[in-house]
């Protein structure tokens, strides 16, 4: 029996909504063509579930068609057979723009115009000699990716040079998300036009990170080190989390998170800033507001934060080849300078802190230890965000880097009981 899966047109524009969820929701679908029954991976039970609709005792779903020709046939099973064992020579993924594509494997020729697909590539030991091309964000990154300073600079992540990526004959390349949305789209079309795969990750969002983490597993044929770099991940959430949820919430203190650019840019529900000060146990106090928004000067002060967080970005001032902390001193003492939060419970109690845009982003789950270890220091007396920060360093990024003697990150640096 073959079923049509083109019949099912409406099942696939709902359930990719689903897909692009969050891959710590508990309703999470691994987005992969093959994950027959559309659970959080690829395994033995889909190929049992793709001969139950062969046979009619299951429903179709959409991703039961393993290789994306439109019916539900044996030739599926054999596919998702090949996935189980690590075999196969082709894949489909529904990428964070819910776009599918279908890759052939094994990728020799890689672009990637993502800094931060790259990190996560690397966190999966990725074969380092298969990236052909970079963006000019990995070149600037010289202490973060040293081992990537002779590769072809093809130009801007949002604004390439696409004759240069052409040239280089990439399998694939790999473009932002939800980033740069315009420019990454015309980029898209240019390259497709040309006959080049492309596939859109943004790999710093929460809510899709560990997604794309675990197809980029799919895609490198590194499932193992995906499930190991996501065990690692969650241990740094949930460790905070559990006792994060035993606070009562009139004792999370009141706090106002400062992004970069100007002076009273705040990150409201939907934002990576809100959602980090939410794991660490904070309150923020524009959490009322959606997306990013400039606020007055006035309501943060009849909102009272008892914290104050700034964040940083200036890449030349800080990181792993810094030591000076000054201009992030120079960012905490502007704040506390300010006339109008002379009065602020937060710069009274001397408690207002700086940290990097870099950590609050791609290393947000880093990000909320620090944030915890501010918020509520007696409930986390024994956290160490920086024995944690440089785990991930070690173990993940290859990076020889000793945090206790170099690198600026943070404003007061942390302390440990």
């Amino acid at each position: 029996m073959k079923l049509s899966i083109f019949s099912l047109m409406m099942l696939l524009a709902s359930s990719t909504l689903l897909i692009v969820t969050s891959a710590v929701a508990d309703n999470y679908t691994l987005g992969i063509f093959g994950n027959a029954n559309m659970d959080d991976t690829i395994d033995e039970d889909d190929i049992a579930y793709v001969r139950g609709i062969i046979e009619g005792t299951n429903e179709a779903t959409e991703l039961a068609d393993a290789n994306y020709d439109g019916v539900i046939d044996e030739d599926d099973v054999t596919l998702i057979t090949q996935i189980v064992n690590d075999e196969e020579d082709e894949i489909t993924i529904i990428d964070t723009t819910g776009r599918s594509v279908t890759i052939n494997k094994p990728l020799r020729r890689v672009i990637v115009l993502n800094a931060n697909i790259l990190e996560v590539m690397r966190s999966l030991d990725m074969d380092k000699e298969s990236i052909v091309a970079v963006s000019s964000s990995v070149i600037s990154k010289e202490d973060f990716f040293p081992e990537f300073q002779t590769t072809l600079d093809v130009g801007t992540g949002w604004e390439p040079d696409v004759e240069k990526v052409i040239e280089a004959d990439p399998d694939i390349v790999f473009l932002y998300a939800t980033q740069f949305v315009t420019s990454c789209d015309e980029v898209q079309s240019q390259l497709e036009n040309a006959g080049f795969k492309v596939v859109r990750f943004d790999c710093f969002k929460p809510e899709t990170y560990l997604d794309e983490v675990c197809k980029l597993g799919f895609i490198l044929d590194k499932e193992t080190n995906a499930d190991d770099f996501t065990e690692f991940y969650n241990k740094c959430l949930n460790d905070i989390k559990d006792k994060v949820e035993e606070i009562p919430e009139d004792e999370k203190p009141r706090v106002y998170f400062e992004g970069f650019g100007d002076p009273y840019n705040v990150g409201g529900v939907g934002t990576v800033t809100h959602q980090i000060v939410v794991e660490a146990g904070g309150n923020d106090i524009f959490g009322d507001v959606t997306g990013y928004k400039v606020v007055d000067k006035e309501e943060v002060m009849v909102r009272d934060p008892e914290i104050i967080v700034v964040q940083g970005y200036a890449r030349d001032k800080y990181g792993y080849n810094v030591d000076d902390p000054q201009w992030l001193k120079d960012m905490h003492d502007e704040m506390v300078g300010r006339t109008e939060m002379s009065q602020v419970s937060a710069v009274d109690d001397d408690k207002v802190y700086v940290i990097i845009k870099e950590l609050t982003g791609n290393k947000h789950f880093l990000a909320v230890g620090y944030l915890a270890k501010w918020f509520h220091p007696d409930l986390f007396e024994d956290l160490d965000p920086q024995v944690i920060h440089q785990e991930y360093l070690a173990r993940f990024q290859g990076l020889d880097y000793n945090l206790g003697e170099h690198g600026v990150f943070v404003y007061p640096p942390t302390e440990v009981s």
